[in-house]
């Protein structure tokens, strides 16, 4: 791998502080809140983590201006269950999407936009969904579970889950021209464009309601395109917004328009669309930026980026993600599969770059917005998340629990804690100091047979909540009820 992996030499490390004083529990103004995912993004994928190709003049500004979490993790190695722990703060297993397209997020889940909604929040979702199916009477191109035999079973779309206004997919689409099928990555251009198939997957701003218009080009201004109007109304009636900003790239199929590809002339083809796809969708996040400040509300908003798992493997068509020369790829619970980019800047409060090397977790953002907005966490369920505003603020040096990971189908887990990592297989344990050895090269489980014991102690006992929580979720959605209907 070309690229090099940040790690830090201590348990934390927060360089350059300059944060103002951030009271625990007492803004003096509600900020407006934006999530964006990339999908498929790997650790490696950003020119601030070192890429030797790629150009994301945007994210690598945000990673200098404001925090930037070395140790940033997906909840899953894929996609709809890391999207569901950001709404939730929860692990996937515990509300039930254990992969992808399976299960949606249950109406006895406590979303985040129904939580900030209720508190005088507008919110959007703009992108992809990827927690339930978005309509009743269609079949879309991947739809969830066997939806001839049962089409409401996932139903869930977000204008249901505490959503004001929505512009989403299903799932996947092209990154370029979203409609439109882009067909082999071997036909020529003109084959495609003389093909005008639909690509099968349709984007829904509510029950029954597919957009058409302003749909060629990159799928990334497309979503763009109806995340700012959203926000500019937002900031007109002077209200607090949640945006959810969920774009598909770099996630097949990749396309790449010709001015973002001219940008990487001199890489092979399949390099070419992967990077400037990315170079594409960093650009819109430079646009949102731009937005908030000619608004004047970047200062009052938290500007949150990741990616919802590692990339996908490389020899997939025109995947070229790297992961930064960690170790697996999506779908694996190694560093590869699960560590992705992460940043945050909030110019009211984060006055100068800042560096997290403690592990964070995508099922953090809810207790963290939570915490911010002075909402009280809600006290009848099992939260995996942690707040991160200790260590944002320098606070505390080290993270107050271990991480646990599931894989896809639960044959495999890991347990994280600040320093060690133990993963459990069906061929054994392994151990790994993620700080000195974040690339997973030297298993010390035979050497530290204690620490193996007392972490698969721990391990053993999350599981068992987490896969008792799934139980519970599986027995409650075998009902559907009126509201479904």
């Amino acid at each position: 791998m070309h690229h090099a992996i940040r790690t830090g030499m201590a348990l934390l490390c927060l360089c350059s502080w300059g944060l103002s004083q951030i009271p625990a529990a007492d803004f003096s103004e509600r900020p407006n809140i934006i999530l964006c995912m990339a999908d498929d993004l790997g650790w490696g994928d950003t020119g601030y983590n070192g890429h030797p190709y790629l150009k994301t003049p945007n994210l690598d500004q945000m990673s200098k201006e404001g925090i930037t979490f070395t140790r940033f993790y997906s909840a899953a190695a894929m996609c709809s269950p890391t999207r569901g722990s950001c709404y939730t703060g929860r692990h996937p297993y515990r509300y039930g999407i254990t992969y992808a397209m399976t299960g949606r997020l249950e109406r006895n889940e406590i979303p985040i936009s129904d939580l900030l909604k209720k508190h005088g929040y507008t919110t959007g979702h703009f992108g992809k969904w990827h927690l339930g199916t978005l309509t009743k009477l269609k079949d879309d191109q991947n739809r969830w579970g066997d939806f001839a035999k049962d089409p409401l079973r996932y139903y869930c779309p977000p204008w249901e889950r505490g959503v004001d206004v929505s512009f989403v997919t299903e799932s996947k689409v092209p990154t370029w021209d979203p409609l439109i099928d882009p067909g082999s990555p071997k036909q020529t251009q003109s084959t495609r464009v003389a093909r005008e198939k639909a690509y099968g997957n349709d984007y829904f701003t509510g029950p029954g309601q597919i957009e058409t218009q302003n749909m060629r080009g990159d799928d990334s201004r497309v979503i763009m395109d109806r995340a700012i109007p959203f926000i500019r109304k937002a900031a007109g009636a002077h209200q607090p917004f949640l945006a959810v900003i969920w774009f598909h790239t770099p996630h097949s199929p990749v396309v790449g328009g010709e001015k973002y590809r001219a940008l990487y002339k001199d890489r092979p083809e399949k390099e070419q669309h992967y990077y400037a796809c990315i170079t594409a969708m960093d650009e819109q996040v430079g646009r949102l930026r731009k937005e908030l400040e000619q608004l004047d509300i970047a200062a009052n908003t938290m500007l949150w980026f990741c990616s919802d798992n590692g990339p996908a493997r490389q020899g997939s068509p025109r995947h070229v993600g790297s992961n930064g020369g960690l170790s697996g790829y999506k779908l694996s619970i190694n560093e590869g599969g699960i560590r992705v980019p992460g940043l945050l800047v909030w110019p009211g409060q984060i006055k100068k770059p800042a560096t997290v090397t403690a592990p964070c977790v995508t099922t953090d953002y809810f207790p963290t917005i939570l915490e911010a907005v002075n909402i009280p966490l809600p006290a009848d369920r099992v939260y995996d998340g942690l707040s991160m505003w200790s260590a944002i603020r320098g606070e505390r040096m080290e993270r107050a629990k271990p991480i646990g990971f599931l894989n896809k189908n639960g044959s495999e887990a890991a347990w994280m804690e600040q320093r060690y990592k133990l993963i459990e297989t069906p061929k054994g344990n392994q151990l790994y100091d993620i700080i000195n050895d974040p690339a997973e090269k030297q298993n010390l489980a035979q050497s530290q047979g204690e620490r193996v014991e007392q972490m698969q102690s721990e391990l053993k006992r999350w599981k068992e909540s987490v896969l008792s929580d799934l139980k519970q979720t599986i027995s409650r959605s075998a009902y559907i009820g009126p509201g479904d209907r």
